[in-house]
């Protein structure tokens, strides 16, 4: 997720050092054993856009006593290279961070060690992928087509409602894209296709939109801020970007001077799932600490706090979204989706393709 995703709104890189504690774990769990008496420090790796409140997260240790030093290890894709390449021996003892996309290679890789929360109660089957709970779900975000209100009512043409609108004559030269080599969102977006139009029909969609004058960059941060007409601030030209269901919530959150409804608006139909997870590394010196962690992770504070740091969704049902969630985000009821097992041994072999069709 993935991480993440609002660098560029709020300080997102996590200081080195912070302090966390947790709820205590089942005993019974695989990867706990005795808990030291000794003071325990948790070395927790994760993306640079990991970020956390710094109340709730001393509310946990004055109740435990267990210090986390936290360690951003670039995006999740470096994050998980270097967790897959000390697979045994880990540089941490908590990877928080790598998303569907990314799973099927690391649990291939034994990365992780098996965990289960007694906070998994609290968490929808559908977010919760691994049957020997090597990784737990923490939090899901959804990328998706953004359109510019103002544009679209200034220019009185209907804002696209699907992805096939895209290819309409009347939409020519309007997107802006990622590229799915460089870019996360362009990755998500990529595989968004391949789960609406099947391994017969992406291809065909992404001729016909590149045809339609599609813009595609490197980055989220250049589709978004640099070609992207809504914005906040940006001069854009573009009405429709790919970028997150959570993007009106900051171009709100942001806003200055203030405003009272979001400018941008969320495609629900166009919206790609990625669920974002944490796990306890295998061949940790402080398992049964590791797994309070994870549990700390799935509690409401840390739950209820994610959304507003993060920018994304909590996946434990008892945590409250912040009313700018509830207002503004759109939580798609059938976000399209596709086994982190089929992404993994496809996923090349798709991104080669698209650069085939649409840059070559």
């Amino acid at each position: 997720m993935h991480r993440r995703r609002w660098a560029a709104f709020v300080a997102l890189f996590a200081v080195s050092a912070l302090a966390v504690a947790c709820t205590s774990s089942d005993p019974t769990n695989e990867a706990t054993g005795s808990a030291s008496s000794e003071p325990v420090t948790l070395t927790l790796l994760t993306h640079d856009s990991f970020d956390a409140s710094e109340k709730v997260l001393a509310a946990f240790t004055d109740e435990t006593g267990i210090d986390v030093r936290v360690v951003p290890a670039g995006d999740a894709g470096q994050l998980v290279n270097r967790a897959i390449l000390s697979a045994g021996n880990p540089e941490g003892d908590v990877l928080f961070g790598i998303d569907d996309n990314l799973l099927a290679g690391a649990l291939d890789a034994g990365v992780f060690a098996p965990y289960t929360s007694p906070r998994l109660d609290q968490v929808d089957d559908a977010y919760d992928v691994d049957p020997e709970h090597r990784v737990t779900p923490i939090d899901h975000g959804e990328v998706c087509l953004n359109v510019d209100i103002g544009w679209f009512d200034d220019h009185g043409l209907p804002a696209p409602t699907s992805l096939s609108d895209l290819t309409d004559p009347a939409y020519r030269g309007l997107t802006v894209v990622e590229n799915p080599a460089t870019s996360t969102p362009g990755l998500a977006f990529l595989l968004a296709t391949v789960a609406e139009f099947g391994e017969q029909g992406w291809e065909t969609y992404w001729t016909a939109l590149r045809d339609n004058d599609v813009l595609v960059v490197d980055g989220w941060e250049g589709a978004y801020y640099g070609e992207f007409s809504g914005a906040g601030g940006g001069e854009g030209t573009h009405p429709i970007v790919v970028s997150y269901a959570s993007s009106p919530v900051a171009e709100v959150v942001f806003a200055d001077p203030p405003v009272d409804a979001a400018p941008t608006a969320v495609v629900a139909s166009s919206c790609f799932r990625q669920i974002e997870f944490a796990g306890v590394l295998e061949g940790t010196d402080h398992p049964a600490e590791a797994g309070r962690l994870i549990d700390f992770l799935l509690s409401r504070p840390f739950q209820e706090d994610i959304p507003l740091k993060m920018f994304v969704f909590p996946v434990a049902e008892d945590a409250t979204l912040p009313p700018e969630f509830v207002r503004y985000a759109v939580l798609p009821d059938s976000p399209l989706t596709l086994p982190p097992e089929l992404i993994a041994d496809r996923r090349a072999a798709w991104v080669d393709r698209w650069t085939d069709l649409v840059l070559r």
